[in-house]
C-alpha cells in the first residue's frame, strides 16, 4: 500500500508553522459588541468601560480573580478590625502611574474622596457611602474608618468604580486613561478600536502580550465574519450565539461557555404611571415567558431567574414560580387594576442583542395580554442619559453585570425607583453582619421581597458565550465582574 508521504509532511509542516506562529505572536485583537462611551471607570456606568480597562489599565486596592475571589492588587496586604469598621491597607512600593507619577497613599485618599464627593459622577457611589474617614498613615499605608461594620468592604474596593487614579491626570481619563496597570493606553480610534501597549515599567509580573487591540463590532453578522477571517482573535462575549455551532465544528476555534453576574431584567419604572401599581407589574411578570425569550433571543443560552440574584451563588433562591407564565392571570390583574381596555407603555431598548431580540419577543407576549408597547431602540449613551440617569421610561431590558448587586434595590433614586424602606433595612442588616449563615438568611429574605413586590420582570442569567482562536490561553471562562482581563493571556507555544 502506497503512503501519501508528501501530504502527510505538508500537513505536519502546517501544524508546526501554526504553532511557531502562535509562539512568536505577542499581540491580540479582542472583539467587543459595544464601544465604551468613555474610558474612565470611575465616572461611567457602561460595562464596556471595564471590559477594556479593568485590571489592564487601571487597578484598585483589591481585584476580582477569575473565580470571583478577592485578590491583592495595589494593596499587598491589609488588617481589619474585629468589628469590621477599620481597614488598614499596606500598599505596594515602587508603583508608578503610566505618566511616571509615583503611586502613594495620597492617591487612595484622593480617589475615594473624589468618588464620595457631591460632584461625583461615579455610577456606584454607594460603594463608598460607609466611609467616615481616610487617613494617610505614611506613603505606603492608608487607614479607612467606616461609619458602621461592613464585612464586604474588600469586595467594594475591587470594583472597577473603585480603581485608583492620579490627581494630575484624572481630568483626562475619559479619553486618555492613565493608570498603574500592566497595559498603558496607546490610542482610541472612535467608532473602531482602542489600542493598549505593554507597560514596561509595571510593578508586577510582566504580561505576555506587547499589544492589545479592542475592536468594536456591533453587528452580529460582521462579528461572525471577523472571527472567521481572523481579523479578530477572540470575542469573549460573542453577540451571535446562533452561530456557535459553526465555531464548535471548526478546529481553528474554541467555544468558551461560562456564567456571568449578569441578571437580565425587564426593568420597570416603579416611580410613576401605571407601573407604580404592583398589580400591573405582576401582570407583566406573568405575561412574560422566560423560556421563549431565552430560546428566541439567546438561542438557548441562559438560566431562568425569578429574582435579582445569580443562580450559581450559594444563597440563591429559585423564585421563578412566583412569576410563572400565566397570560390569563395577567389579564385578570390588568382588569383589577382598572385597565379593562389594556394600556400602552414605552419600551426603550439599548443596543445589545439580548435587549433588541428579547424586546421584540417581550412586546409580542405583552400584546397577547392587552399591553401595547412603543419600542424605541437607543444607542448606549442615549440609554444611559434617558433611562439610567433621567428615569424617563416605562420598560427597558438590560443585564446588570455587577457582582452581588441586589443592594441596588435599596436605592430609591436608582433608575427603576423601588425605594421600599423594609428592603433598605434588610440591606443595612446585611452590611452590619459578618456571620456567613446570617448573611445568607438576609439575602434569601431580600430575594423573596423584590420577587414578591414584582419590582422588575426577572428574565434570565446571562451566559458568557465566547469564541477564541484555539491558540489563545488564559481568557476568563466566567465573568465574576465585567472585564476582559488580559494579564494572564498568551499564545500557546
Amino acid at each position: 500500500m502506497r503512503r501519501n508521504t508528501g501530504t502527510t509532511f505538508f500537513a505536519a509542516a502546517m501544524i508546526l508553522a501554526a504553532g511557531a506562529g502562535w509562539a512568536q505572536r505577542s499581540d491580540i485583537t479582542i472583539g467587543m459588541q459595544l464601544e465604551p462611551p468613555n474610558l474612565d471607570p470611575t465616572s461611567g456606568a457602561a460595562a464596556a468601560i471595564d471590559e477594556v480597562v479593568y485590571a489592564n489599565v487601571f487597578e484598585g486596592l483589591t481585584r476580582f480573580g477569575p473565580d470571583g475571589s478577592i485578590l491583592p492588587a495595589l494593596a499587598e496586604s491589609w488588617e481589619v478590625s474585629d468589628d469590621a469598621t477599620v481597614y488598614v491597607f499596606h500598599l505596594r512600593r515602587g508603583v508608578r502611574f503610566h505618566d511616571g507619577a509615583r503611586f502613594t497613599a495620597d492617591d487612595v485618599k484622593f480617589s475615594f474622596e473624589r468618588a464620595m464627593g457631591e460632584e461625583s459622577t461615579n455610577a456606584q457611589k454607594a460603594l463608598f457611602a460607609g466611609i467616615e474617614t481616610i487617613d494617610v498613615v505614611d506613603p505606603a499605608t492608608v487607614r479607612i474608618t467606616l461609619s458602621g461594620p461592613d464585612g464586604g468592604f474588600l469586595t467594594n474596593v475591587a470594583w472597577g468604580d473603585a480603581v485608583i487614579v492620579d490627581v494630575a491626570s484624572v481630568s483626562g481619563n475619559a479619553t486618555n486613561p492613565v493608570g498603574t496597570g500592566p497595559f498603558a493606553f496607546s490610542r482610541w480610534v472612535k467608532g473602531d478600536r482602542v489600542e493598549l501597549e505593554r507597560n514596561a515599567s509595571y510593578w508586577g509580573d510582566p504580561v505576555a502580550l506587547d499589544k492589545a487591540t479592542f475592536k468594536f463590532i456591533s453587528d452580529p453578522t460582521a462579528a461572525f465574519a471577523a472571527m472567521m477571517a481572523g481579523d479578530v482573535d477572540a470575542f469573549p462575549v460573542f453577540p451571535a450565539p446562533e452561530t456557535l455551532i459553526q465555531f464548535e465544528a471548526d478546529p481553528r476555534f474554541s467555544v468558551i461557555v461560562g456564567s456571568t453576574e449578569g441578571e437580565t431584567i425587564l426593568a420597570m419604572n416603579n416611580g410613576s404611571g401605571p407601573l407604580a401599581d404592583r398589580r400591573v407589574r405582576r401582570a407583566i411578570a406573568h405575561a412574560v415567558d422566560r423560556r421563549e425569550i431565552i430560546d428566541g433571543a439567546m438561542f438557548g443560552y441562559g438560566t431562568p431567574i425569578g429574582t435579582h440574584f445569580a443562580p450559581h451563588n450559594p444563597a440563591y433562591v429559585d423564585l421563578t414560580g412566583l412569576s410563572a407564565h400565566d397570560p390569563e392571570k395577567a389579564r385578570e390583574l390588568l382588569k383589577e387594576a382598572g385597565h379593562v381596555d389594556g394600556l400602552t407603555l414605552r419600551l426603550l431598548l439599548p443596543p445589545p442583542s439580548y435587549a433588541r431580540r428579547g424586546g421584540e419577543i417581550v412586546a409580542s407576549q405583552l400584546r397577547d395580554v392587552g399591553i401595547r408597547t412603543e419600542i424605541s431602540n437607543l444607542e448606549w449613551a442615549q440609554w444611559l442619559e434617558q433611562v439610567f440617569r433621567g428615569k424617563d421610561f416605562d420598560l427597558t431590558i438590560v443585564s446588570h453585570t455587577e457582582p452581588n448587586d441586589i443592594n441596588i434595590y435599596a436605592r430609591p433614586d436608582y433608575y427603576f425607583q423601588y425605594g421600599e424602606p423594609e428592603f433598605q433595612a434588610l440591606m443595612d442588616d446585611l452590611t452590619a453582619t459578618s456571620d456567613a449563615a446570617e448573611r445568607v438568611a438576609i439575602l434569601e429574605r431580600a430575594q423573596r421581597m423584590i420577587a414578591g413586590d414584582y419590582v422588575n420582570g426577572f428574565l434570565f442569567q446571562l451566559a458568557k458565550t465566547g469564541v477564541a482562536n484555539v491558540g489563545i490561553k488564559g481568557l476568563w471562562e466566567n465573568s465574576p465582574t465585567q472585564a476582559n482581563d488580559l494579564t494572564g493571556v498568551s499564545w500557546a507555544e
